[in-house]
C-alpha cells in the first residue's frame, strides 16, 4: 500500500511526522485510517507554524475551543481528540525524549443528549389498526402489535420464535443483547393479533421452520424487510413521518412510563442493564407535559415584541 502524503500546507519536519504516522496505520482499516489521518491533518493546520511536538496542552485545549466555535459536536470532537492522541502515542514511542503527552485529561464539550423519537399514542393506534385480512397484513399487524405491546428491538422481533410466545400465559420469550433471555408480557390486542397469523401462518410455513414472523417464501423474516414493511404501512395508514422499529420501542416506553410511572419496571421489560438508559424515556415524559402546559396555561407563552 502507498502511504498518503502530508497535505499541502503541512511542510517541513511536521510532513515528516504526517507520513510516518500514515506508514504507522498501515495494518489499520481504511475507515479508520483515513479518519485519523484526517483529524491529524486538522491538527497540524492549527498549530501551524508551530512544530507538532513543540505543541504544549493548553495549545490544543484552544484548538478544541476553536472546532467548537466552528460548529462540531461534542461526539465528532471526541472522536478528533482520539485521534490526536493516538498520534500524540505514537510520537512517544518514537521519541520517548519527548514531553508528556499534550492530550491528557482533555475532554470533548458533551453534546445535548438526543431524545428518542416516539409515536403519540393516537398515531401508534393508527398504525397498529390494519383492516386488512391478507395474509401479509395479517402477519403485519401481529408483528406490529407485538413489538408496540411489548417494547422488542428489532433483532428480538425477527429472532422471535413460535414456541416462544405463551399467548395463554400472554408473555413472550426474548434473546436481547449479549444472549440475554427475557420474559415479557403481551397486551390483549397483541395477542389476539398473533392469535388470527398463526391460524394463517402454518398454511405457508416452511417445512420445521420455527420463526413466529415468516416472508413470502415461508422462511424467517430479516430485520431490513421488517424495517421495510413497517415504513411502508406508515404511509399507507397516513402518518406524516418514517416509522422505524425502534420507535415503536420507544413509543411503548414513553406511553408505559407516562401511565405508570414505574421506571424500574418500564427497565425490566426492555431489557436494559442500567436505569440510566432507561431514564431517558422520564426526558419523553417531560416533553409531553410541557406541550400540554405550553397549550392550556394562560401565562406559558410569551406575547410577540414583548
Amino acid at each position: 500500500m502507498t502511504a498518503p502524503r502530508a497535505p499541502t500546507g503541512i511542510t517541513g519536519e511536521n510532513a515528516a511526522l504526517f507520513d510516518a504516522f500514515a506508514l504507522h496505520l498501515a495494518t489499520r482499516t481504511r475507515n479508520t485510517r483515513d479518519a485519523y489521518l484526517r483529524d491529524v491533518a486538522q491538527l497540524f493546520t492549527l498549530a501551524d507554524p508551530t512544530p507538532i511536538a513543540r505543541v504544549d496542552r493548553r495549545q490544543l485545549m484552544r484548538f478544541v475551543g476553536t472546532l467548537h466555535g466552528r460548529g462540531l459536536s461534542g461526539r465528532s470532537l471526541a472522536r478528533t481528540l482520539s485521534a490526536w492522541r493516538a498520534f500524540y502515542r505514537f510520537l512517544a514511542e518514537r521519541d520517548p525524549s519527548l514531553p508528556e503527552d499534550p492530550t491528557a485529561g482533555i475532554k470533548a464539550p458533551k453534546s445535548p443528549r438526543r431524545l428518542p423519537a416516539a409515536l403519540s399514542p393516537d398515531e401508534a393506534a393508527k398504525l397498529v389498526t390494519i383492516e386488512d385480512d391478507g395474509a401479509l397484513a395479517l402477519r403485519d399487524r401481529a408483528l406490529f402489535e407485538l413489538a408496540y405491546s411489548s417494547g422488542l428491538r428489532l433483532s428480538e422481533i425477527a429472532g422471535l420464535d413460535v414456541a416462544g410466545c405463551d399467548l395463554a400465559g400472554g408473555e413472550v420469550r426474548v434473546f436481547g443483547k449479549g444472549s440475554k433471555e427475557r420474559i415479557v408480557p403481551v397486551g390483549a390486542a397483541a395477542r389476539d393479533a398473533i392469535s388470527t397469523w398463526l391460524k394463517t401462518r402454518d398454511a405457508f410455513a416452511a417445512a420445521r421452520e420455527q420463526a413466529m414472523f415468516i416472508g413470502r417464501h415461508g422462511r424467517r423474516l430479516s430485520p431490513r424487510a421488517i424495517q421495510q414493511r413497517l415504513a411502508a404501512w406508515a404511509i399507507r395508514q397516513g402518518l406524516s413521518r418514517h416509522v422505524h422499529p425502534h420507535m415503536l420501542r420507544h413509543s411503548f416506553a414513553s406511553h408505559v412510563l407516562q401511565s405508570s410511572g414505574d421506571l424500574r419496571a418500564v427497565q425490566e421489560m426492555l431489557g436494559h442493564a442500567s436505569i440510566a438508559s432507561t431514564q431517558v424515556y422520564t426526558h419523553l415524559d417531560f416533553q409531553a407535559l410541557a406541550k400540554v402546559y405550553d397549550a392550556a396555561h394562560p401565562r406559558a407563552k410569551r406575547k410577540r415584541g414583548k
